[in-house]
């Protein structure tokens, strides 16, 4: 081909091709950029084909060129590298990963450095997740990826200069909602039916000042609103219960979740708007069972001889949190040999509470203390005379210790008459929703009685 005459075949290839580009760019403006690269290269390299060829033919659609999109992956197209999943190995550090794939010296201190300006490096935590993208199978690693969290990754370019970053990835909120009947357990219900943990202790939350759930029945149901994170299509965190029912034998529970920004007003609200928190929480654990209540002729597990018992046990692995029932100020906090580790509150002038046998305080916790309703003040464990790891919770009201199990105290003031219309558009929207979730008993239950069933009737 003679180079004196280019200009005017591109002109020419152009011409009889902008009918063609005019389309794509609005189907598809990133193609053009292919696309005219593929028509300049035709017309450069090709040239033997005829007119005829060139120009569209009728009855061709534009959807019969192919279009190939390429797999993407932590921003890079995949299709054009070579992928090695790994994970990171107990005890693994980032030179020690660095040193894995041959990275010298000089230029690993440089994305040591690099890499501490993006991210705390000691956050790097064994079984994470760590990607290898490599130009070349016989060449070394171009890229290191590692995933803190579903929600980020960070990008170790090991041939560029050593750069690092750091990308987060979009989240996305959808609305979910969940039901079920009691069976056993409020745990029980919860994972049978594939929800997460998260979400149960959200349910809690929501709920945690109407329902004691050391205490549920067969047969109750309830009933949930919430937000979920999608990142990429694959479910994130739970966000807020939004909206939660709760039905008994003979009363239903409404907890409807109302966002006043920050201030004190936004939290959950029964249907007349009235606060959902009384005033304290009904356990100081969540996941806990009850396993010795309040008795004033209890038989003591260590001393074996009768005194009374005026607090209530809750049983739970060691290291579970134990939260403040109410706001207040820490009193006391230390030991005794009875006691173990414990925290007093005083809450008002009326009420205290008191939490022994921890197995350490949280950070922070010490006489003179604030403390807010929820608040992690230290971690179960049996220091003190006990037999195995709990929490012993104990209730004064006007100096003299109760069972807080049956106290029943004055309702909380309502929202505040301008904030009233706002809260009702969001509980009129919830509610109906609420009552169109049918909770409905596992199959696996009574598949598993009609299994029973039939090999009682088989047995001779």
């Amino acid at each position: 081909m003679d180079f004196n005459e280019l200009p005017a075949r591109v002109s020419a290839t152009l011409n009889r091709n902008k009918r063609i580009l005019s389309v794509l760019w609005w189907r598809n403006k990133r193609l053009i950029t292919w696309l005219g690269i593929a028509v300049i290269a035709t017309g450069m390299l090709g040239g033997f084909y005829s007119q005829q060829e060139e120009e569209i033919q009728p009855g061709i659609s534009l959807s019969s060129f192919p279009i190939t999109i390429p797999t993407m992956g932590w921003g890079f197209a995949l299709d054009t590298l070579q992928v090695a999943n790994n994970v990171i190995e107990e005890g693994q550090s980032l030179s020690d990963l660095l040193a894995q794939y041959d990275i010298p010296s000089d230029q690993a201190l440089q994305l040591i450095n690099n890499a501490g300006e993006v991210f705390d490096l000691r956050s790097m935590r064994a079984g994470k997740p760590l990607i290898v993208l490599s130009k070349d199978s016989t060449q070394s690693a171009d890229y290191l990826i590692y995933e803190p969290s579903i929600y980020n990754f960070i990008v170790f370019d090991l041939k560029n200069d050593q750069q690092v970053w750091k990308t987060d990835r979009e989240v996305t909120t959808q609305i979910g909602v969940a039901g079920g009947i009691i069976e056993g357990s409020l745990w029980n219900a919860m994972v049978d039916r594939g929800y997460s943990y998260e979400l149960t202790a959200k349910m809690e939350d929501a709920l945690q000042w109407s329902i004691d759930f050391h205490h549920l029945q067969k047969d109750e149901e309830f009933r949930l609103i919430f937000e979920q994170d999608f990142i990429e299509g694959t479910p994130g965190a739970v966000g807020n219960v939004i909206a939660a029912e709760y039905r008994t034998a003979d009363t239903v529970f409404h907890s409807i979740f109302f966002d006043n920004g920050p201030t004190e007003e936004t939290g959950y609200y029964d249907l007349t708007g009235k606060p959902m928190n009384a005033g304290f929480l009904k356990a100081p654990v969540q996941y806990a069972r009850i396993s010795s209540y309040y008795n004033l002729n209890r038989l003591h597990p260590v001393l074996k001889y009768r005194r009374p018992h005026f607090g209530t046990d809750y049983a739970a692995p060691y290291g579970t949190p134990i939260i403040a029932v109410g706001n207040g100020v820490v009193t006391r906090a230390g030991y005794t040999k009875g006691n173990g580790n414990f925290v007093k509150i005083r809450h008002n002038d009326v009420h205290e509470t008191q939490y022994l046998h921890m197995q350490k305080f949280a950070a922070g916790i010490k006489v003179g203390t604030q403390v807010h309703q929820g608040q992690v003040i230290g971690y179960v464990g049996s220091t003190g005379l006990a037999t195995g790891p709990h929490v012993c919770f104990r209730f004064w009201q006007n100096g003299k210790q109760v069972n807080h199990l049956k106290l029943k105290f004055p309702p909380a003031k309502p929202l505040n008459d301008t904030l009233m219309p706002l809260f009702v558009a969001v509980r009129d929207q919830y509610v109906p929703q609420l009552e169109e979730i049918k909770p409905v008993k596992l199959e696996r239950v009574e598949e598993t009685s009609k299994e029973a069933a039939s090999i009682e009737s088989d047995t001779p």
